[in-house]
This record gives C-alpha cells, sequence and structure tokens, in this order.
C-alpha cells in the first residue's frame, strides 16, 4: 500500500462517516428544517471528501478530471439547492419546530411568519370586514 492508497482511504473514510452522520440526523432531527440543515451541511462534505479520495486514487488521469468536475457541480448545487428548499418552506409558512417550555418556545408562533404573509393576512382581514359591514346594511 502506498502513501497515496492511504491518504485516499482516510478521506474516503471520513466521506463515509459524514455521510453516515447526514442519516442519523435525517431520522433523528425533530423538524424539517433541522433535518434539512443536517443533511444538507453533512452530505455535502461527505460527498466532497468521497470525491476527494477517489480524486487521489486515481492519480491524474481523464476519470480524475471527470470527478473534480462533479466535485465543482456538487459544491455549488448542493447547498444552494438546500437554501433554496429551506427558503421555500419558510415562505410557505411551515413553523420551525420549538420546544415547549423554552424561551423560543413561548411566542404563539406568528413571530416567524414572513411579512409579505403578514400584509396580506392584514389586507384580508380588512377586506372580510368591510364585507362584513355591508352585509349588515
Amino acid at each position: 500500500m502506498t502513501v497515496t492508497t492511504v491518504i485516499a482511504i482516510i478521506f474516503m473514510l471520513g466521506g463515509a462517516f459524514f455521510l453516515t452522520v447526514s442519516c442519523v440526523g435525517l431520522i433523528r432531527l425533530p423538524d424539517f428544517y433541522n433535518r434539512n440543515h443536517a443533511v444538507g451541511k453533512s452530505e455535502t462534505l461527505g460527498i466532497i471528501l468521497m470525491l476527494l479520495g477517489l480524486i487521489i486514487y486515481n492519480g491524474w488521469a481523464l476519470t480524475s478530471f471527470k470527478l473534480l468536475i462533479i466535485l465543482l457541480f456538487t459544491g455549488i448545487a448542493n447547498p444552494t439547492a438546500t437554501h433554496a428548499v429551506l427558503l421555500a418552506a419558510f415562505w410557505s409558512g411551515l413553523q420551525p419546530w420549538t420546544r415547549k417550555g423554552k424561551p423560543d418556545g413561548k411566542s404563539n408562533g406568528g413571530d416567524n411568519i414572513p411579512p409579505q404573509r403578514v400584509q396580506n393576512a392584514e389586507e384580508q382581514k380588512g377586506e372580510s370586514e368591510v364585507k362584513n359591514l355591508d352585509i349588515a346594511d
């Protein structure tokens, strides 16, 4: 076994560790935001370490160049997709999990609603009051 093989194995084992941690986080964490955060961060690092190990193992070859392109694409696309999915969940009104009895769990959950949704809700509330006045007359 050469030194490059040992280094490649260390990188691949590190990648396998982080991929395993992301699977455990996906199962153990309580809500969508926590799960997505754990998977997004550790899966990206695990894939990058795994691909670096494969690049080191293959040496300077066409396969290594292809793996490098995959590594760059994964390093850009995975965090971007994770952010987009979390932002879409937040703007659709999905509330984060809070532990009851803790300081951040005391709010009624309305503090986390995006400003645009609050404004739309206030406009709709005002419109319904006007409609009720019209019906009462």
